[in-house]
């Protein structure tokens, strides 16, 4: 945008445009100006319904589809699927006449105690960048405005609104970054939201380097920067920040007009910042516009997401699927089967267009020759029920098989707390042990939001399907899972630890007098367990299917400079058809680790038919071997060997092959405090300083190291500057000398 669009606008009225209207709605000017609408959706449209508008936490929003939320989703690893969810999503904003969906969210899920970690997709950045960008393009396909959230690193809810988040830079790079680098760099989000935590002391709202210099100079963001609803500390410090919209508004706009009436505010801030909310006003004028949807078609998308992102992590003795046409005896158990967690709480509650359940549609789906009964066992309250408890194992010693629907209660995940520990309630381990001492063939089906740990209870059941928060049509997917009319896809994207203390951020996790200390650094999820072989019940990219699958005939193919293809077929060696999702890491051998042993850098879903193979391709690029060098302030590629991964897990790697870098090091500024080493390495300084140590007494390197080698090692890592004191005839302005050498070059 060459010329103002806000020029012919007042200082008052551009102003105006820096914060909302109401709560949902950004700031009309005039004629010239219509107010936008704006609206929660992660995985559904929150639109309130009338004066319920105000409200902050309401649930009394107008009926949506409820798709199953980015835990779930994610789960799917399937970028298609999460294309056709944003689409529908914005289908059913365009018909509330919303402009802007307030998702999706791609924090990383740092600890599996944060509540809001349904809302988020992985504890890995690359799938979180790439399932986020997915939805963002299904979403602005239809011309509304997505709004990927919360710039960054909102990774608990304790103490949300005030804590530093204290995060070392390499980790912000190489962790807690990249997915809403991907978003913006491949997807263009319209909007971005600001988190509400302070990243290393200063709040997000009004952090210039994050905002600015990362978003828009690095990475070239050109949409809109809003806070998160209420997190804005300093109106003119935020907009100089670079944050264009304040939501919901505090009725402060006079405070912009007076600090550039007073000259403390550049008046170019205030006109940039509403040439951006004029550029997302017409991004979203050429919408098409939508009156309805097809409830029934959405609520079919939603159960095959559902479906698709379901992970089996267990199925010994094939407990797993049921065959509707036997004669049997099923017993269904657990509140949850007839009463549904389909999603989680907080700002993202939708009120949906209809709601399945498991009890319902098992019935309805099973043959004449199977008898099911059902008990639930236990109160979702968590109020002791000995006789429900009692009349559930009764039901189990009389099955063939019992279904037991675990998981844990609505208010024990929620946006605005976190939980305290990782188990499920007493009374349920409680009760399935029961169950297993009665019934021969034992099925767990989960609901939850967040990892919960299965290592104390899970010997007590043959199968157990992961099902997370699914969604208004949870209950069909989940029965389409068990009776095998289809095989489970979904894959874990985040790591299930053995014990809540085996967590890296436990030490850390969350924090206190206003810091939380990121003391694992870039050791998040599988980089850490992985690194140190830590025991884990379930690893990263884990899932099992009602098949088998080979892999063979690795090929990799150099492609230029540190760029690669690599190529793998895929064989499905069982009797049923099914997905599989084939992952790439990247992987480095280091006798002591100064990064994690592999990182997920590519995958693929692939669905086979028995006998049937494909050949799937990645591409492995020089980012992909990188990381981020704070001395030198970019991106490093060490020279050497690596090895790529093709696996099912990342504890199921099935092919590797070694290949070699050639490296590339951006040039650091050389200084007097700049090591001997580093002057040496550097392609200017290094041919200089040996010039210079020509002209003195000085040993040389060569010289060093045929004389004494450990001197040299340990000479390498001494500041240039410290070498004016070893008699060495080397002065500090023969160091100064050197230094503006190297920089006038």
């Amino acid at each position: 945008m060459n010329a103002s669009a806000a020029a012919g606008l007042s200082l008052a009225e551009q102003a105006s445009l820096t914060s909302g209207s109401t709560r949902w709605t950004t700031q009309p000017v005039r004629d010239e100006v219509r107010a936008l609408t704006l609206s929660d959706g992660p995985h559904g449209i929150r639109r309130p319904d009338g004066d319920a508008g105000e409200a902050v936490m309401t649930r009394d929003s107008l009926p949506a589809t409820c798709f199953p939320p980015a835990v779930t989703l994610g789960s799917s690893w399937d970028p298609e699927l999460a294309h056709r969810v944003g689409a529908a999503l914005a289908r059913e904003a365009s018909a509330y006449g919303v402009d802007v969906v307030l998702g999706p969210g791609v924090n990383i899920k740092r600890s599996p105690l944060c509540g809001r970690n349904f809302e988020y997709f992985s504890e890995d950045p690359h799938i979180s960048g790439v399932m986020g960008a997915a939805v963002v393009e299904g979403i602005q396909s239809l011309g509304v405005g997505a709004c990927v959230k919360h710039f960054a690193v909102n990774n608990q809810e304790t103490d949300r609104m005030r804590v530093s988040a204290d995060v070392d830079e390499r980790t912000l790079r190489e962790i807690y970054l990249p997915a809403f680098e991907h978003v913006v760099r491949h997807a263009r989000p319209y909007t971005v939201m600001c988190a509400y935590n302070k990243v290393n002391g200063v709040y997000a709202s009004q952090n210039e380097w994050l905002l600015t210099q990362v978003l828009r100079e690095e990475w070239g963001f050109d949409g809109l920067v809003v806070s998160d609803w209420g997190a804005v500390a300093d109106r003119v410090a935020a907009l100089a920040a670079g944050l264009d919209l304040e939501m919901p508004p505090t009725g402060t706009d006079e405070q912009i007009v007076t600090a550039v009436e007073e000259g403390s505010l550049d008046a170019s801030v205030v006109s940039a910042a509403a040439d951006r909310l004029l550029r997302l006003r017409d991004r979203v004028e050429g919408a098409r516009r939508f009156d309805d949807w097809d409830i029934d078609a959405h609520h079919e998308l939603a159960r095959e997401a559902a479906r698709s992102s379901a992970v089996l992590l267990k199925n010994e003795g094939e407990v797993l699927p049921l065959d509707p046409g036997n004669h049997q005896t099923v017993t269904v158990i657990g509140e949850f089967a007839r009463t549904p967690r389909y999603q989680g709480n907080g700002s993202s509650r939708v009120v949906p267009t209809l709601v399945s359940n498991a009890l319902d549609a098992l019935t309805a789906a099973v043959g004449e020759g199977t008898t099911l009964t059902f008990a639930p066992g236990f109160t979702l309250d968590g109020t002791p029920a000995p006789e429900l408890a009692a009349q559930a194992v009764a039901r189990a010693a009389a099955a063939d098989v019992a279904l037991v629907f675990l998981g844990l209660p609505d208010a024990a995940e929620s946006e605005g707390y976190d939980r305290t520990n990782i188990g499920l309630p007493a009374e349920q381990i409680a009760l399935l042990r029961e169950v297993a001492r009665v019934c021969p063939r034992v099925a767990v089906v989960l609901a939850n939001g967040g990892a919960v740990s299965v290592s104390e209870w899970q010997d007590h059941a043959g199968a157990v399907l992961e099902g997370w928060l699914p969604g208004q049509a949870g209950g069909t997917a989940l029965a389409d899972l068990i009776l095998g009319l289809h095989s489970p896809s979904g894959r874990l994207t985040e790591t299930l630890p053995v014990r809540l203390a085996d967590v890296p951020s436990h030490l850390h996790f969350p924090g206190r007098d206003g810091h939380v200390v990121y003391g694992e650094g870039r050791y998040v999820g599988y980089r850490h367990y992985d690194t140190l072989d830590v025991p884990v019940a379930y690893p990263f990219g884990h899932g099992l299917t009602y098949t088998t699958f080979a892999y063979d005939d690795l090929e990799t193919t150099a492609a230029g400079g540190d760029c690669w293809t690599v190529e793998a077929t895929v064989t499905n060696t069982g009797a049923r058809f099914a997905h599989e999702v084939v992952q790439l890491y990247v992987a480095f051998d280091e006798p002591h680790p100064t990064r994690p042993r592999h990182e997920l850098r590519g995958f693929t879903k692939v669905g086979l038919e028995p006998g049937g193979s494909a050949r799937v391709r990645f591409e492995v690029a020089g980012r992909d071997l990188a990381w981020w060098s704070t001395s030198l302030g970019g991106w490093r590629i060490d020279p050497g060997p690596f090895t790529v991964e093709i696996g099912a897990s990342s504890r199921d790697i099935r092919l590797r092959a070694v290949l070699h870098s050639t490296g590339a090091t951006p040039v650091a500024d050389l200084g007097a405090m700049s090591t001997f080493g580093e002057w040496l390495d550097h392609p200017l300084g290094g041919p200089l300083l040996l010039e210079a140590l020509a002209r003195t007494k000085a040993p040389s390197p060569d010289e060093l190291a045929a004389t004494d080698p450990h001197l040299l090692r340990a000479a390498r890592d001494v500041p240039l500057a410290k070498f004016t004191g070893f008699g060495l005839e080397v002065t500090a302005a023969d160091i100064d000398r050197l230094v503006e050498a190297v920089r006038s070059r």
